[in-house]
């Protein structure tokens, strides 16, 4: 039996229903007192991108993230380009309550599943439709153009008939970024710690706090802020103070657990805030060593803890030491000391430190440090002077450029800490592999009456040898992959993403480090590659292609642009090509159907003028540009026979002697037109006419590929280059593509059969570290800001894969 969800709002849409009626919008229904409001902006790119985070993966280990994913399993049956607010909370009960709203104008639903029953449900005069997806049941009702729905009947009647007292929260969210891959807003009940330091727990910290979130494979970028109405929050002490540079990471040994960096610009007026907070009187036990201090903090480690305090005016806090000068060694030329106050920290700046036992300290530069033994002070002189301070280490230099250098609070975690902090808040005890992510960091800067927020959790980055290659991430797609995953360019950027098609013809555009930006469902498979055009001359890039029946082009954003897609009632039967003659981005499309040729301007107009009007037969490649000297050739070519013509459609050169033509494209090599014959011979074609047929032992399946110096050619397994013939192992290979790049160039060939790469120079020497992996054909550029070339090909029947070339 079929079941969609399209006829379910037909029955939705014939109820009448009585509801407030000052809830309209979608922010009307969030409940305001959610543990979690998740915002979703694109329902199909949020499933895709979480799914590839390898950081969620890891999540997907642990009982309380399958709960939360069985609970919200409905979403898989749901496709919708509107924007979702989820409201997650637990009942009474302690069981996980949600309900959820969307806008049903536009929007398409599915139900795919066929253990689905439904019927009308009544609560207290709202239409509501009792709706069981395979032994999940959602209540689910309307008003005017949006849909809500729940778990739960009471807090579906509460939403729409109660008063849910949500202006600040709406407030709060209607700061997210639409852009965003999701957001979050958290109460403050909503988590236990967010600080390694379990004496500030997050509903002490702030009231509520809301981000967005950048997905990749390999990293997690959230951006928010936070806002707590009153002192009882711990993030208020930072009012009236402004945020210094964190400069803590430069005394921090590369072996700690992480550190807590606390900054202000002046600290009498941070302490009368702290005190107030503690409700400490002020007066009491006051000292000297802290008036000239911007930053404090504490470096982690898995046995204690160090205080360091940062002064901007070492002699004066020196002189705050005078009368703790009993030295207890020279340890590599700096003097440790006994200090005889070992509760002062604790007691003076908490929550914020931990350690109650500094017994010992010393300077180093600007840096005063105590800790509770020599060894931890030792470890510190010993990373500092060696320069192996987590300053010094790539990685935290790699998250740190991704955050303010100013933040009134910064903590950074390595990965054992990382995974306490994560596992304390999902109450587990499942273990968690998280040694990929060298370096966390979590910032709180604060702003007026307010707080941004900042964290990343990135995987840092192996450390490559020269001449290696590394695979940079493997992204999964929704279904398996239909063609030759290609690089297309940024233009924002000026770097490249990828594009590629599954098989249900859905086109997805993915950013280079893993991201995917947008899926647009197609009406048939994209033939040949992707063109880019200006249209409008303002330097923003479309894509152009050609489906069976359709050709699009596409924005930035995977949006039509008008008046395409072009509908065509006889098939297309060559990939779109696109030239522009005289590089002004005067466009011209060819689009072939058969034996015809249909010409259209880049605005998708017929261009007047072009006189040629069909084959005898079929075209058995694409229509081609080649330009020898100072005159343009367009090129058709079918089995029997080779249009050379000139801009308009006049025939240019004509063939002295007929051939029987493979279906390879023609090329301009040596000033010359040359393809293949169906024999697998090589004919050159001059530009009088004459031709001419050479025998390099290709069979009928053969490929040929060229730039005006370099000819490759390749049947079965042997593979010609220039004048190098290599005698490949026996498999199944994709047709030979070579790559013209820095003035240098590569062909490729890959092995299906063993799934292994090739990648060669112009000599017909395999480059270094080649095959590797790779279930498809490849494209080979520089993609990013560095000078390493990568390549992006298909691996399993689901993912592609993208590669650097070190």
């Amino acid at each position: 039996m079929k079941h969609s969800w399209y006829s379910f709002l037909i029955i939705l849409l014939i109820f009448s229903c009585e509801s407030a009626p000052e809830k309209n919008t979608m922010e009307d229904f969030i409940y305001a007192d959610s543990d979690f409001v998740l915002t979703i902006n694109n329902l199909d790119n949020f499933k895709s991108n979480t799914g590839n985070n390898n950081f969620i993966e890891s999540l997907s280990k642990t009982e309380h993230y399958k709960t939360f994913t069985e609970t919200l399993n409905f979403l898989n049956q749901i496709k919708s380009q509107q924007p979702f607010y989820i409201n997650l909370f637990k009942d009474q009960k302690d069981s996980l309550t949600y309900s959820f709203v969307t806008k049903l104008t536009d929007s398409v639903f599915t139900l795919d599943s066929l253990k689905i029953t439904r019927e009308p449900y009544q609560l207290k005069g709202l239409a509501v439709e009792k709706v069981n997806i395979d032994k999940q049941i959602i209540y689910v009702s309307k008003q005017g153009d949006l849909l809500i729905g729940s778990n739960n009947t009471s807090h579906l009647e509460d939403l729409f008939n109660g008063n849910t007292k949500n202006a600040s929260v709406k407030k709060i969210i209607q700061t997210q970024d639409k852009d965003a891959s999701f957001s979050v807003y958290l109460n403050n009940g909503s988590l236990k710690h967010i600080f390694k330091n379990t004496t500030i727990p997050f509903k002490t910290l702030t009231n509520n706090l809301t981000f967005d979130t950048e997905v990749s494979q390999n990293e997690l970028v959230l951006t928010g802020i936070t806002k707590a109405t009153d002192s009882s929050s711990l993030i208020n002490v930072f009012k009236n103070t402004l945020p210094q540079d964190n400069q803590l990471a430069q005394i921090t040994p590369s072996n700690s657990d992480g550190f807590l960096s606390i900054t202000f610009n002046e600290f009498s007026v941070f302490k009368d805030n702290l005190d107030r907070f503690n409700t400490v009187d002020t007066i009491t036990k006051n000292t000297t060593l802290f008036d000239n201090i911007i930053e404090f903090g504490e470096l982690y480690t898995d046995t204690t803890s160090v205080v360091v305090l940062n002064t901007i005016d070492v002699i004066a806090t020196k002189e705050a030491l005078l009368s703790e000068q009993e030295k207890i060694e020279d340890f590599r030329g700096v003097n440790l000391y006994k200090f005889s106050k070992p509760d002062l920290f604790k007691e003076q700046l908490k929550p914020f430190i931990t350690l109650d036992k500094a017994t010992k300290y010393c300077i180093i530069n600007q840096f005063i440090i105590f800790a509770s033994n020599t060894d931890a002070l030792e470890n510190v002189i010993i990373n500092y002077q060696n320069q192996t301070t987590l300053n010094d280490r790539p990685y935290y230099k790699d998250i740190s450029a991704g955050l303010s250098s100013q933040s009134s609070i910064l903590q950074v975690l390595n990965p054992t800490n990382l995974e306490q902090l994560v596992t304390s808040n999902l109450n587990t005890k499942q273990d968690l592999d998280f040694s990929k992510y060298k370096s966390s960091a979590f910032q709180f800067i604060y702003d007026g009456d307010f707080a941004h927020f900042n964290a990343i959790i990135k995987q840092s980055k192996n450390t490559v040898a020269e001449n290696s290659i590394t695979e940079i991430f493997n992204i999964k797609l929704d279904n398996d992959v239909l063609n030759t995953p290609q690089f297309v360019k940024n233009y924002r950027t000026k770097q490249q993403n990828i594009i590629v098609q599954d098989v249900t013809n859905k086109l997805y555009l993915i950013t280079n480090d893993g991201k995917i930006l947008w899926k647009k469902q197609l009406h048939g498979p994209v033939l040949g590659r992707i063109e880019q055009i200006d249209m409008y001359k303002n330097g923003r890039l479309q894509y152009a292609f050609a489906t069976p029946n359709r050709v699009y082009v596409l924005d930035r954003n995977g949006n039509d642009v008008k008046p395409f897609p072009m509908k065509f009632s006889d098939q297309i039967t060559q990939p779109l090509s696109v030239f522009d003659y005289d590089k002004r981005k005067k466009y011209r499309l060819f689009v072939t159907q058969g034996k015809n040729v249909l010409l259209y301007d880049g605005r998708g107009k017929k261009v007047k003028g072009f006189n040629f009007k069909s084959a005898k037969e079929d075209f058995n490649s694409q229509p081609q540009h080649i330009r020898i000297g100072r005159k343009d050739y367009l090129v058709f070519k079918t089995e029997h026979k080779l249009y050379i013509l000139d801009r308009r459609g006049k025939t240019r050169v004509t063939p002295k002697t007929n051939l029987n033509y493979s279906n390879q494209p023609v090329f301009d090599y040596n000033s010359d037109f040359i393809t293949t014959t169906k024999e697998g011979k090589l004919a050159t074609i001059t530009t009088k006419g004459a031709v001419s047929v050479m025998d390099k032992n290709l069979t009928d399946n053969n490929s040929l590929v060229s730039t005006t110096k370099t000819l490759v050619s390749q049947s079965n397994n042997l593979l010609n280059i220039k004048d190098h013939t290599l005698e490949l192992d026996f498999g199944t290979y994709t047709p030979a593509q070579l790559f013209l790049i820095d003035n240098k160039i590569y062909i490729s060939t890959t092995d299906k059969q063993t799934q292994k790469v090739l990648l060669y120079d112009s000599n017909g020497v395999l480059q270094d570290n080649f095959p590797v992996y790779g279930t498809s054909a490849i494209d080979l550029k520089n993609i990013d800001k560095d000078s390493n070339l990568e390549f992006v090909t298909k691996g399993e029947n689901n993912s592609i894969l993208v590669y650097k070339i070190n």
